[in-house]
């Protein structure tokens, strides 16, 4: 079931918004910044969203070839498939100015075709598409910001001040179909589809593991998380460009799996797998670990508020009264990233495919991640050394 124009339009106007939101004061050397492997130029990365927005809501044939691009040799420059990463901050990029308006043409053009051919469904498909796909890459813009050190651009969470809920739920388990259902909406090729897995019982944390839990193995010898730093006998973070002390009641953030499976060998406990984790957020058939209604700042902190204490989002809860399943922190699991039985590849066939086996997979969004983007069946994943993500984790029992 594909969403109606109205509700896609605004959505597609509210990524861009959000996009720009989170760019608008990347100007000079900041367009290009240093090369590394865990970011992209963002000049480049903004003139790709247009290029991927083009390419699939305006230049796709029925047959499948593609129509000439509006910017001459724009494949050249923005396939992310084809060009490689090490050489996007070498390419003969048009500068910010231009880049902007290419995003601005190719936006109006997209809005004026979804007028003309609003039942069109391979057109409607293709719109969410490029919403979710502008959605992630303002979540990506987040974290080349927090590893540059640039301010944060959508400011910090309130204060918030809530009990944590403690210990274990307890799960019974049994037969559970993991994956989306169909029907359901649009869905990524690597949520597909829902098939029986069978989960023995176990018992899984209330919430994360917060900055608390986590420095006690730190000062038993184990490794800081990265942005963690030890100045006049306290414990700081860097939050983007400022220092803070770290707040015992919040997630740890910016572990990577490798280090989440160290925490868990310290403190005799283990990483859920994938379908545990989803069989705890869909509680066990529903959107959200609380139910279908949609996200709201009282269920889940997504949207780029900051982060918040483990005790926040209480509304929320899952029936075991397990807090912030969604928004937050993305949470390892134990998981390899691999395809779903009777897996086939969407028509954006880079999307998942190339990353089956390399990577682990995260479940539940981050304070970053658009509530529109995210649910319980939602599968994110990187390699095991990615810390520069917003991502924590939650642990279960060894029994």
């Amino acid at each position: 079931m594909l969403a109606d124009p109205v509700s896609l339009e605004r959505d597609l106007l509210a990524s861009r918004a959000r996009a720009t939101r989170v760019t608008a004061d990347l100007d000079g050397e900041r367009l290009l910044g240093p090369k590394l492997a865990i970011v992209n130029p963002p000049l480049w990365e903004l003139g790709h969203l247009g290029w991927f927005q083009e390419r699939w809501c305006l230049r796709l044939q029925p047959s499948g070839a593609l129509a000439d691009p509006i910017l001459p040799g724009a494949d050249a420059l923005y396939d992310s498939a084809t060009v490689a990463h090490d050489t996007r901050w070498d390419l003969p990029l048009p500068d910010l100015a231009a880049t902007r308006a290419y995003l601005a043409n190719v936006l109006e053009r997209v809005r004026e075709r979804l007028a003309r051919d609003p039942d069109n469904d391979s057109l409607r498909y293709f719109v969410r598409l490029a919403t979710f796909h502008e959605d992630m890459h303002a979540e990506a813009f987040h974290y080349t910001r927090q590893t540059l050190g640039y301010a944060d651009p959508l400011g910090a969470a309130a204060a918030t001040a809530a009990p944590a809920p403690r210990g274990d739920a307890e799960y019974p388990g049994g037969r559970f179909r993991l994956g989306a259902e169909p029907n359901g909406g649009f869905v990524f090729d690597n949520e597909k589809w829902a098939h029986e897995v069978e989960i023995a019982p176990f018992r899984m944390t209330r919430a994360p593991v917060t900055n608390a839990g986590f420095l006690a193995y730190v000062e038993g010898g184990g490794r800081a998380p990265r942005y963690w730093k030890k100045a006049d006998g306290v414990w700081l973070q860097r939050r983007f460009d400022r220092w803070l002390p770290v707040a015992p009641d919040e997630p740890v953030l910016h572990v990577d799996w490798n280090e989440a499976q160290a925490w868990c060998r310290w403190a005799g406990r283990r990483l859920p797998t994938e379908p545990e984790w989803e069989y705890a957020a869909s509680a066990p058939t529903r959107r959200y670990p609380w139910g279908d209604d949609d996200p709201s700042p009282a269920r889940a902190n997504l949207d780029g508020s900051g982060i918040v204490p483990v005790g926040a989002c209480a509304a929320g809860d899952n029936p075991a009264g397990a807090r912030q399943l969604i928004g937050n922190v993305w949470e390892w699991t134990a998981s390899t990233f691999t395809p779903y039985p009777g897996f086939v590849v969407d028509p954006y066939k880079e999307y998942s495919e190339p990353w089956f086996g390399t990577h682990k997979v995260l479940r539940g969004g981050s304070f970053a991640t658009p509530a529109r983007l995210i649910r319980s069946t939602w599968r994110n994943f990187y390699t095991p050394d990615r810390g520069d993500v917003f991502a924590g984790f939650r642990t279960c029992a060894i029994d």
